[in-house]
């Protein structure tokens, strides 16, 4: 089991690696657009197959981040991918903001009520 974590962990931080490299100006276009397809993709809470289906949910969580991340990351001139390292280490060590996370949910049932909200006065008959 703690392999698996530590699998995990590393698939986690390869996703910021390519995440840092993406916005690197010295990545070569092509790989730069793959770079944040791959990244949207694994940092993304909507998946290609919902993770509800079973077994085809979870194969391109097991399958394609990896897939993506591995070719990004070949295709990444080593100083660039350096420096993303380095970037990725940081921002991984810094401590998680409670105030951050609560701001974020905050604004999503903010967002769900005025969408509630506006689905009740649309229905209604004018």
């Amino acid at each position: 089991m703690a392999g698996w974590r530590e699998r995990l962990r590393a698939l986690k931080r390869e996703s910021l690696v390519v995440w840092y490299a993406a916005r690197d100006p010295r990545l070569p276009w092509p790989v730069r657009l793959l770079a944040l397809a791959v990244a949207a993709y694994a940092l993304s809470p909507i998946d290609l197959i919902p993770d509800f289906i079973p077994v085809l949910g979870y194969l391109d969580d097991l399958v394609l981040v990896p897939l993506g991340i591995a070719l990004v990351v070949k295709l990444t001139p080593a100083p660039v991918l350096a420096d993303a390292r380095v970037r990725a280490a940081a921002t991984a060590a810094r401590p998680v903001s409670r105030a951050g996370a609560a701001v974020v949910i905050a604004l999503w049932l903010l967002a769900v009520a005025l969408a509630w909200v506006g689905w009740r006065n649309w229905r209604q008959p004018g």
